[in-house]
Protein backbone atom coordinates (compact mmCIF):
# COMPACT_ATOMS: atom_id res chain seq x y z
CA UNK A 1 0.00 0.00 0.00
CA UNK A 2 1.61 3.24 -0.89
CA UNK A 3 2.08 6.13 1.56
CA UNK A 4 -0.81 8.19 0.86
CA UNK A 5 -3.24 5.41 1.32
CA UNK A 6 -1.57 4.57 4.42
CA UNK A 7 -1.77 8.60 5.33
CA UNK A 8 -5.85 8.21 4.93
CA UNK A 9 -6.56 5.26 6.62
CA UNK A 10 -4.93 6.38 9.47
CA UNK A 11 -6.72 9.52 9.43
CA UNK A 12 -10.23 7.86 8.80
CA UNK A 13 -9.60 5.74 11.78
CA UNK A 14 -8.55 8.33 14.13
CA UNK A 15 -11.73 10.75 13.41
CA UNK A 16 -13.55 7.39 14.06
CA UNK A 17 -11.69 7.05 17.85
CA UNK A 18 -12.27 10.51 18.33
CA UNK A 19 -16.03 10.26 17.12
CA UNK A 20 -16.62 7.52 19.75
CA UNK A 21 -15.18 9.24 22.43
CA UNK A 22 -17.46 12.54 21.89
CA UNK A 23 -20.34 10.49 21.60
CA UNK A 24 -22.97 12.57 24.21
CA UNK A 25 -24.09 10.78 27.36
CA UNK A 26 -28.00 10.51 28.09
CA UNK A 27 -28.74 12.69 30.96
CA UNK A 28 -30.00 10.88 34.07
CA UNK A 29 -31.75 14.05 35.56
CA UNK A 30 -35.30 13.32 36.62
CA UNK A 31 -35.21 9.82 35.64
CA UNK A 32 -37.93 7.85 36.82
CA UNK A 33 -36.84 4.19 37.37
CA UNK A 34 -39.50 0.72 38.31
CA UNK A 35 -37.70 -1.46 40.69
CA UNK A 36 -39.10 -4.54 41.48
CA UNK A 37 -37.76 -6.17 44.64
CA UNK A 38 -38.52 -9.93 46.36
CA UNK A 39 -38.27 -11.40 50.12
CA UNK A 40 -38.19 -14.44 51.59
CA UNK A 41 -37.99 -15.86 55.20
CA UNK A 42 -38.48 -19.57 56.47
CA UNK A 43 -39.31 -20.86 59.45
CA UNK A 44 -40.03 -24.67 60.62
CA UNK A 45 -43.95 -25.69 60.78
CA UNK A 46 -44.83 -25.41 64.48
CA UNK A 47 -48.54 -26.63 63.82
CA UNK A 48 -50.24 -29.06 62.62
CA UNK A 49 -53.80 -30.00 61.86
CA UNK A 50 -54.82 -33.59 61.94
CA UNK A 51 -58.17 -35.03 60.79
CA UNK A 52 -59.15 -38.35 62.04
CA UNK A 53 -62.19 -40.19 60.88
CA UNK A 54 -64.39 -42.54 61.90
CA UNK A 55 -66.61 -45.28 59.62
CA UNK A 56 -69.17 -47.68 60.19
CA UNK A 57 -71.44 -50.00 57.63
CA UNK A 58 -74.56 -52.42 59.30
CA UNK A 59 -77.13 -53.35 57.46
CA UNK A 60 -79.04 -51.51 60.32
CA UNK A 61 -78.41 -48.26 59.68
CA UNK A 62 -79.79 -47.34 63.64
CA UNK A 63 -76.32 -49.67 64.46
CA UNK A 64 -74.26 -47.98 62.41
CA UNK A 65 -74.93 -44.89 63.62
CA UNK A 66 -74.87 -45.74 67.29
CA UNK A 67 -71.59 -47.53 66.90
CA UNK A 68 -69.91 -43.88 64.94
CA UNK A 69 -71.41 -41.89 67.62
CA UNK A 70 -69.80 -44.22 70.79
CA UNK A 71 -66.72 -44.24 68.96
CA UNK A 72 -66.07 -40.84 68.27
CA UNK A 73 -67.40 -39.69 71.35
CA UNK A 74 -64.32 -41.73 72.94
CA UNK A 75 -61.92 -40.49 70.47
CA UNK A 76 -62.91 -36.67 71.05
CA UNK A 77 -62.17 -37.99 74.70
CA UNK A 78 -58.82 -39.21 74.33
CA UNK A 79 -57.61 -36.31 72.24
CA UNK A 80 -58.71 -34.09 74.81
CA UNK A 81 -56.93 -35.54 77.61
CA UNK A 82 -53.85 -36.37 75.74
CA UNK A 83 -53.58 -32.41 74.54
CA UNK A 84 -55.97 -30.51 76.47
CA UNK A 85 -54.84 -27.37 74.51
CA UNK A 86 -55.58 -28.62 71.04
CA UNK A 87 -58.81 -27.10 69.26
CA UNK A 88 -61.33 -29.87 68.26
CA UNK A 89 -63.85 -29.56 65.66
CA UNK A 90 -65.94 -32.21 64.78
CA UNK A 91 -67.21 -32.03 60.87
CA UNK A 92 -68.85 -34.03 58.30
CA UNK A 93 -71.42 -36.70 59.29
CA UNK A 94 -72.77 -38.63 56.74
CA UNK A 95 -75.32 -41.28 56.04
CA UNK A 96 -75.51 -43.46 52.63
CA UNK A 97 -77.14 -46.44 51.69
CA UNK A 98 -74.80 -49.23 50.48
CA UNK A 99 -76.67 -51.08 47.35
CA UNK A 100 -75.86 -54.47 45.99
CA UNK A 101 -74.13 -54.94 42.40
CA UNK A 102 -76.82 -55.20 39.95
CA UNK A 103 -77.56 -58.79 37.97
CA UNK A 104 -75.50 -59.46 35.08
CA UNK A 105 -78.82 -60.54 32.99
CA UNK A 106 -80.99 -58.31 31.67
CA UNK A 107 -84.61 -58.25 32.72
CA UNK A 108 -87.30 -58.72 30.13
CA UNK A 109 -88.07 -55.41 28.52
CA UNK A 110 -92.36 -56.06 29.23
CA UNK A 111 -91.10 -56.15 33.33
CA UNK A 112 -91.19 -53.29 35.62
CA UNK A 113 -87.86 -51.98 36.61
CA UNK A 114 -87.36 -53.19 40.40
CA UNK A 115 -86.76 -50.21 42.95
CA UNK A 116 -83.07 -51.58 44.77
CA UNK A 117 -82.81 -52.51 47.78
CA UNK A 118 -80.03 -51.26 50.44
CA UNK A 119 -77.91 -53.84 51.05
CA UNK A 120 -77.17 -51.50 53.94
CA UNK A 121 -75.76 -48.35 55.37
CA UNK A 122 -72.18 -46.60 55.29
CA UNK A 123 -72.14 -43.72 58.50
CA UNK A 124 -69.48 -41.74 59.34
CA UNK A 125 -67.89 -38.42 61.01
CA UNK A 126 -64.95 -36.52 60.90
CA UNK A 127 -62.98 -34.92 63.96
CA UNK A 128 -60.19 -32.02 63.02
CA UNK A 129 -57.69 -31.29 65.58
CA UNK A 130 -55.04 -28.28 65.53
CA UNK A 131 -52.39 -28.10 67.65
CA UNK A 132 -48.79 -27.17 68.36
CA UNK A 133 -48.12 -29.39 70.70
CA UNK A 134 -45.90 -31.13 68.02
CA UNK A 135 -43.80 -32.95 70.19
CA UNK A 136 -46.42 -34.71 71.48
CA UNK A 137 -48.62 -35.63 68.55
CA UNK A 138 -47.49 -38.84 67.47
CA UNK A 139 -48.53 -39.89 70.83
CA UNK A 140 -51.70 -38.14 70.53
CA UNK A 141 -52.53 -39.91 67.20
CA UNK A 142 -51.56 -43.39 68.38
CA UNK A 143 -53.59 -42.84 71.57
CA UNK A 144 -56.45 -41.64 69.34
CA UNK A 145 -55.94 -44.16 66.11
CA UNK A 146 -57.33 -47.50 68.77
CA UNK A 147 -60.39 -45.81 68.63
CA UNK A 148 -60.58 -43.41 64.83
CA UNK A 149 -58.23 -43.38 62.08
CA UNK A 150 -56.08 -40.89 60.42
CA UNK A 151 -58.02 -39.38 57.45
CA UNK A 152 -55.52 -36.32 56.29
CA UNK A 153 -52.59 -34.55 58.28
CA UNK A 154 -50.86 -31.14 57.35
CA UNK A 155 -48.10 -28.64 58.90
CA UNK A 156 -48.24 -24.75 58.95
CA UNK A 157 -47.38 -21.99 61.21
CA UNK A 158 -49.56 -20.74 64.40
CA UNK A 159 -51.06 -17.60 63.69
CA UNK A 160 -48.52 -16.00 66.29
CA UNK A 161 -45.29 -17.22 63.99
CA UNK A 162 -47.05 -16.20 61.08
CA UNK A 163 -47.50 -12.59 62.31
CA UNK A 164 -43.86 -12.53 63.43
CA UNK A 165 -42.50 -13.76 60.65
CA UNK A 166 -44.77 -11.48 58.04
CA UNK A 167 -42.95 -8.59 59.38
CA UNK A 168 -39.48 -9.95 58.65
CA UNK A 169 -41.01 -10.37 55.63
CA UNK A 170 -41.66 -6.94 54.96
CA UNK A 171 -38.31 -6.06 56.38
CA UNK A 172 -36.12 -8.41 54.07
CA UNK A 173 -38.26 -6.85 50.79
CA UNK A 174 -37.60 -3.47 51.83
CA UNK A 175 -33.66 -4.18 52.04
CA UNK A 176 -33.41 -5.90 49.56
CA UNK A 177 -35.04 -2.79 47.59
CA UNK A 178 -32.31 0.07 49.30
CA UNK A 179 -30.36 -2.61 47.96
CA UNK A 180 -31.75 -2.84 44.50
CA UNK A 181 -32.00 1.19 44.20
CA UNK A 182 -27.88 1.60 44.93
CA UNK A 183 -27.30 -0.82 42.75
CA UNK A 184 -28.93 0.90 39.72
CA UNK A 185 -27.62 4.40 40.82
CA UNK A 186 -24.04 3.22 40.31
CA UNK A 187 -24.59 2.08 37.02
CA UNK A 188 -26.08 4.76 36.10
CA UNK A 189 -22.82 6.97 37.23
CA UNK A 190 -25.04 8.78 40.10
CA UNK A 191 -25.00 8.57 43.54
CA UNK A 192 -28.01 7.15 45.68
CA UNK A 193 -28.54 10.49 47.44
CA UNK A 194 -29.61 11.27 44.40
CA UNK A 195 -31.93 9.20 44.45
CA UNK A 196 -35.65 9.75 45.84
CA UNK A 197 -38.15 7.21 46.38
CA UNK A 198 -41.27 8.43 44.99
CA UNK A 199 -43.88 5.28 45.58
CA UNK A 200 -43.47 1.88 47.49
CA UNK A 201 -46.04 -0.44 46.16
CA UNK A 202 -45.93 -3.96 48.74
CA UNK A 203 -48.21 -6.02 46.48
CA UNK A 204 -47.14 -5.35 43.00
CA UNK A 205 -49.98 -4.64 42.37
CA UNK A 206 -49.51 -1.40 40.09
CA UNK A 207 -49.76 -2.03 36.33
CA UNK A 208 -46.18 -1.93 35.99
CA UNK A 209 -45.70 -4.38 39.05
CA UNK A 210 -46.86 -7.19 36.98
CA UNK A 211 -48.48 -10.40 38.59
CA UNK A 212 -48.77 -10.02 42.23
CA UNK A 213 -46.76 -12.09 44.58
CA UNK A 214 -47.81 -12.65 48.06
CA UNK A 215 -47.54 -15.73 48.97
CA UNK A 216 -47.13 -19.09 51.53
CA UNK A 217 -45.55 -21.76 50.04
CA UNK A 218 -45.66 -25.06 53.17
CA UNK A 219 -43.00 -27.91 52.88
CA UNK A 220 -44.27 -30.57 54.91
CA UNK A 221 -44.39 -34.10 55.12
CA UNK A 222 -45.62 -37.36 57.34
CA UNK A 223 -45.24 -41.10 57.39
CA UNK A 224 -47.53 -43.11 59.40
CA UNK A 225 -46.24 -46.67 60.73
CA UNK A 226 -49.01 -49.66 59.82
CA UNK A 227 -50.75 -50.58 62.73
CA UNK A 228 -50.07 -53.26 64.54
CA UNK A 229 -51.56 -54.95 67.96
CA UNK A 230 -50.40 -52.56 70.00
CA UNK A 231 -50.69 -49.48 68.02
CA UNK A 232 -47.08 -47.68 67.45
CA UNK A 233 -46.51 -43.96 67.51
CA UNK A 234 -46.83 -42.62 64.07
CA UNK A 235 -43.97 -40.61 61.96
CA UNK A 236 -44.82 -37.40 61.51
CA UNK A 237 -42.10 -34.85 59.37
CA UNK A 238 -43.47 -31.12 59.77
CA UNK A 239 -41.44 -29.98 57.08
CA UNK A 240 -40.94 -25.88 56.79
CA UNK A 241 -43.01 -22.97 55.59
CA UNK A 242 -41.61 -20.30 53.23
CA UNK A 243 -42.75 -17.28 52.71
CA UNK A 244 -42.49 -14.95 49.86
CA UNK A 245 -43.47 -11.28 49.14
CA UNK A 246 -42.91 -8.64 46.22
CA UNK A 247 -42.65 -5.37 46.09
CA UNK A 248 -42.07 -2.48 43.74
CA UNK A 249 -40.37 0.88 44.39
CA UNK A 250 -40.50 3.84 41.81
CA UNK A 251 -37.54 6.30 42.15
CA UNK A 252 -36.86 9.29 40.60
CA UNK A 253 -33.40 10.99 40.76
CA UNK A 254 -32.58 14.27 40.68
Amino acid sequence: MSLPKLILVASLLASAHAGAQTLPVPSTAGTMVIVPANGEVRHANDQAIVTFAVEEFDKDKNAAAARVNRKMKEGTEIVRRADPKAELKTQGYYTYPVYPEPPVQPLPATRAPVKPVPSGWRVGQYLEVKTTNLGELPKTAAAAQKVLQINGISFGLAPATEKMLDDRRIAETYRNLNERIVSIARAMGRQPADATLDTVDFEGSGNYGGRPEMQSVMVAGSRMKAADDVMPEPSFEPGETTLQMRLVGKVKFK
